[in-house]
């Protein structure tokens, strides 16, 4: 190989190697860093719950049902604020 073919492959190192640290550096931004993993599930879990219950209360549902339901949002805000504060 002559000089030029040498250049060429060192150049051809060093931009992958920085397309390496690039993407290394991505996926270490892109991971959340969860200090309590339990808490952030149940937030999870309630915020799932209270999402579904608005969903039927807001389908239609008989005004008693519509009732039951604005009730347990009401109660499952109320969690979610208790473990946000």
């Amino acid at each position: 190989m002559g000089d030029g073919a040498e250049g060429l492959v060192d150049a051809q190192a060093r931009i992958q190697d920085r397309l390496d640290e690039l993407e290394q550096a991505r996926m270490f931004s892109r991971r959340r860093v969860v200090r309590d993993p339990e808490r952030e599930e149940k937030l999870q879990s309630l915020r799932l719950a209270r999402t579904d219950l608005q969903r039927q209360a807001d389908n239609g549902a008989s005004p008693r049902r519509k009732e039951q339901l604005l009730s347990a949002i009401a109660e499952l805000d109320r969690r979610i604020a208790e473990l946000t504060a």
